[in-house]
């Protein structure tokens, strides 16, 4: 089963929303970590997906898919996760 890439910029959000929870949930084992490491990690596991997402949004549109709402919702969603999550990480420390 082939996934448009609208739908895989949505399920790249969701992963993205997932990994935030786990990254709470598991937030205390990180204690022993660097300030550095810490904003890596959440660099990767937060914006990266994020922005592939946003990639895949944009694939959606240009690609001219029957549904071109999903991509534009997508883009959407991933593009105010990354932003909210980037402007945290500058401030962070």
């Amino acid at each position: 089963m082939k996934l448009s890439l609208g739908v895989q910029s949505l399920l790249s959000f969701l992963v993205s929303v997932l990994l935030l929870v786990l990254l709470t949930l598991f937030e205390s084992s990180l204690t022993g970590l660097s300030l550095t490491a810490e904003r890596i990690i959440s660099l990767l596991l937060l914006v990266l997906p994020a922005l592939l997402g946003i990639v895949f949004g944009i694939g959606s549109i240009v690609r001219k898919e029957s549904r071109r709402w999903i991509g534009i919702l997508g883009i959407t969603l991933n593009a105010i996760f990354a932003l909210f999550h980037l402007f945290l990480l500058s401030f962070a420390g």
